[in-house]
């Protein structure tokens, strides 16, 4: 294993130089975003999101370029990062006020001592799509399969890395017997599966969207739905959400009613128009190019969301049992779900 991982970190690390410069660019993308729908009045808020052009991401920029932040009165900055690992880091070395990501993340941060919650849970499922290599299809048809692959992940300690790991280990094969590979996302990933340097990986659209446009792979677990994510991983798994440090929270609650009115309002918007009036109110360059694939792409993730932005009853139990089948530190200890969400704010929204 040692050999494979060596092999699989020398053929991807000009995929993460790349990864790197994308990165830089969505910072850019966001930052003039901030600059247009902002004005740079109001209250500040800084918020990172695990990669801005993601589809399960979608409400952070939605929001900003509907107006809904402008109109609480926020002037709010949105930056990116490639994961949302990264996110996470950001959020907890202060640089940041909130972070928009996966829900797993507040019950890792937990268990490591740090005090994070959801304060807007945007989804019901993860919104997460296994993909395998046209080269691989035939060999790797399960999760099975996995053992003495090289897996893409948008990065180690992700929550790609995170459910990849669970379908492994509940289908049979120990988290050593694979090989995790961090490819990030949109070209850096795809080039990692036409090239060989992963047999297959977990990604979301419009990655996901582009593969299947380029043949370049195909679809071996779908949990972009309540229903995928039932099946693949035995109830609701809230994923993308806006959490924040609780004592931020807790010391700032208006600020965070106003982002919490904002991103409900956006739900809602959401939840009432189609994949190309969502599509239509992206920045132009979310499409590369071809708008019709970028809405069809929005079409296929759009029933992850929720429309109220309230923590889906059973969600927080499923992504524990998720930790604890292969993270010895969530594992080996006692989580406190009521500390890792409140639904304080979008229920009180109007």
């Amino acid at each position: 294993m040692r050999k494979t991982a060596g092999y699989a970190s020398l053929a991807v690390t000009g995929l993460l130089a790349l990864s790197s410069l994308t990165g830089c660019a969505n910072d850019a993308a966001g930052s003039t975003a901030d600059a247009g729908g902002g004005g740079g009045k109001g209250e500040s808020v800084k918020i990172m999101v695990g990669g801005l052009d993601k589809v399960i991401y979608l409400p952070a920029m939605l929001t900003q370029r509907l107006g809904y932040f402008q109109a609480e009165g926020l002037n709010v900055q949105l930056l990116s990062e490639p994961a949302g690992v990264q996110a996470e880091t950001a959020l907890v070395s202060g640089q940041v006020q909130g972070a928009v990501g996966f829900y797993d993340h507040t019950l890792d941060l937990q268990v490591k001592g740090k005090s994070v919650e959801s304060v807007v849970q945007f989804s019901h499922a993860p919104g997460e799509v296994e993909v395998v290599s046209g080269k691989a299809a035939g060999e790797l048809t399960s999760p099975k399969d996995f053992k003495g692959r090289k897996l893409g992940v948008t990065g180690l300690g992700s929550s790609t890395d995170f459910l990849t790991k669970y379908l492994a280990v509940k289908n049979g094969v120990r988290i050593s017997e694979f090989t995790p590979v961090a490819v990030g996302a949109g070209p850096t990933f795809i080039a990692a599966l036409q090239n060989g340097a992963i047999d297959g990986g977990m990604t979301t659209d419009p990655t996901v969207a582009t593969i299947l446009d380029k043949k370049a792979g195909k679809i071996l677990i779908d949990m972009r739905t309540p229903e995928g994510s039932q099946q693949a991983l035995g109830g609701p798994y809230p994923s993308s959400s806006l959490y924040m440090q609780t004592d931020w929270v807790n010391g700032h609650k208006d600020t965070v009613q106003k982002l919490a009115n904002a991103f409900v309002k956006t739900l809602k918007w959401m939840s009432t128009h189609s994949a190309d009036e969502i599509a239509a109110k992206m920045p132009a360059d979310y499409s590369q190019g071809d708008k019709a694939l970028y809405a069809r792409a929005i079409k296929s993730t759009l029933p992850m969301f929720t429309d109220d932005g309230v923590m889906p009853q059973g969600g927080p139990e499923t992504v524990e049992k998720v930790l604890k089948a292969f993270n010895p530190n969530v594992k080996n200890a006692k989580v406190d779900l009521s500390r890792t969400y409140t639904t304080e704010f979008v229920k009180a929204v109007k």
